[in-house]
């Protein structure tokens, strides 16, 4: 087994990452899923080897925690003997999904498979830092756009044909177009894209390619304006490169302040009809309910805060076999997929996990809130994260909706959630602090004792239900009540 892996890396099996509660390990079965004997087995090694904590993470790849030395090695050769085979090397992604859905508009894990076959071939797994990613997102009921990536692939329709729409460096919001192609061509470009990335160093990332480098990539082929899809300079979905010829690249954005010329809103639709119109993001479907497939059902449910004891786990997935489930997937946004269910197989395992206390509800006000394992589970925790995420919940649920995140970290390095969340409540020497728009590393503007943190939220959410206007989000009313005046009402007493 190699050294333990720094924090930032990825903690694979053969590699864990010390965390404040022991050793972590995280795995990315080569199938996609796991059988429910394999997902029972593992939950089992993790009662012998870990802390019995068991984790789906927010890019659905499988957690198990409070591993030392010793007992790492142990799991890693319980998996081996479970036949678990495990991806190593930069992850490409695909949906929960793939093959299954009726809806979705091309199966991608063929086209993923090549890219994996390229990048292997090309020798990159040792150039590229832990943190690269690709997706290739076949569309459908539960599509990738959540999830953040440095290549991202996803299907389009473009007449009879199926294309594939690139773009770098975010997710299906915020990811830079690049260019639409045919399968071929995407496998070439996403690997020319690792390799450009590989030559910057193990830190770059997509993110870090200059603006020349693009505008090779986005000549390799070209579509006529005509069928270009939605995008709008106004969502940033254009930035300082081009989606068109190489000779078009030499013309735009080349002059002497290197800005490219922005189409107005709606000139880049490949429609003419209806000019410009303001067009929201939509909210991804949460992999939470009933799923219809192409034979059968899928069920999906949640684990609160990404977290569960792997002996609720272990329960779950027996009752999952007595019902016939055949294949367990992990999903983004911390849920698991159980697949070849019927109707009422899924109504008696839906009531079955509301019981052991997992998420069966995408309106679940717990989809809301990030929270790391806290105190005591992780020598690093402050504060008791889980206890106070659960008293939020279950005491304000009309402030948790789809416009905040919520986020309830230890300490200061913010492990569940590094992105800014609309409110952060982190542990520290003097209790926990609230960080308005930020994340947890920032500096606190006000602190209450750990034990009443959530009673300072709940004057937060008490302050809402006063002053919002019908139909204004939590977001919108934070930003009107500001953030010297929301951190005042958390610190009264």
């Amino acid at each position: 087994m190699n050294a333990f892996s720094r924090r930032g890396a990825c903690p694979a099996l053969s590699a864990p990452m010390q965390t404040g509660d022991g050793l972590l390990v995280r795995l990315n079965p080569v199938a996609g899923g796991l059988s429910p004997k394999s997902l029972i087995g593992l939950g089992e090694s993790a009662l012998r080897h870990g802390n019995g904590i068991m984790e789906v993470t927010a890019r659905s790849s499988l957690q198990i925690r409070g591993l030392t030395s010793a007992s790492a090695r142990l799991l890693a050769m319980e998996v081996d003997a479970l036949g678990i085979a495990v991806r190593t090397g930069v992850p490409v992604e695909t949906g929960p999904l793939a093959g299954l859905d009726p809806q979705e508009i091309a199966d991608p894990r063929p086209l993923a498979e090549r890219i994996r076959a390229a990048f292997a071939e090309a020798g990159l797994a040792q150039r590229l830092g832990p943190k690269v990613s690709v997706i290739v997102d076949g569309g459908g009921q539960l599509a990738m756009d959540v999830v953040t990536a440095d290549v991202r692939l996803a299907a389009v329709r473009m007449d009879a044909a199926i294309q594939w729409k690139m773009s770098i460096a975010g997710d299906g919001q915020s990811a830079k177009p690049l260019v639409i192609v045919e399968e071929d061509a995407a496998r070439d470009i996403a690997i020319a894209i690792l390799r450009m990335v590989a030559e910057k160093g193990r830190e770059a990332h997509a993110r870090d390619l200059t603006r020349r480098q693009l505008r090779s990539l986005a000549s390799w082929r070209v579509l006529p304006p005509s069928v270009l899809p939605d995008i709008s300079p106004s969502r940033g979905e254009i930035g300082g490169f081009v989606v068109g010829s190489s000779s078009a690249a030499s013309e735009i954005g080349e002059n002497r302040d290197q800005s490219a010329i922005s189409p107005l809103e709606g000139e880049m639709s490949g429609r003419t009809e209806g000019g410009a119109v303001e067009r929201l993001p939509v909210p991804a479907r949460f992999p939470i309910g009933v799923f219809d497939l192409t034979a059968g059902t899928a069920l999906g449910i949640g684990l609160p805060f990404g977290s569960m004891p792997a002996q609720k786990l272990i329960g779950l997935t027996q009752h999952a076999l007595t019902l016939g489930a055949a294949e367990i997937r992990l999903a983004p946004q911390r849920a698991l997929l159980f697949i070849g269910l019927s109707p009422t197989a899924c109504h008696s395992l839906q009531q079955a996990a509301t019981t052991l206390g997992f998420v069966t509800d995408a309106a679940d006000p717990r989809t809301r809130i990030a929270a790391c394992p806290g105190a005591p589970a992780c020598a690093s925790g402050r504060i008791a994260t889980r206890d106070i995420a659960e008293t939020i919940a279950a005491e304000n649920r009309d402030l948790l909706d789809a416009s905040v995140t919520l986020h309830i970290s230890g300490c200061a390095k913010g492990c569940a959630h590094p992105a800014p969340a609309a409110l952060t409540l982190v542990g520290g020497d003097n209790g926990a602090g609230l960080v308005v728009d930020g994340t947890a590393k920032a500096l606190p503007a006000g602190y209450r004792p750990g034990y009443d943190a959530a009673r300072g939220v709940g004057r937060i959410a008490a302050a809402i239900r006063e002053a919002r206007f019908r139909g204004e989000t939590t977001a919108a009313c934070l930003t009107r009540l500001g953030a010297a005046g929301v951190t005042e009402l958390y610190r009264q007493e």
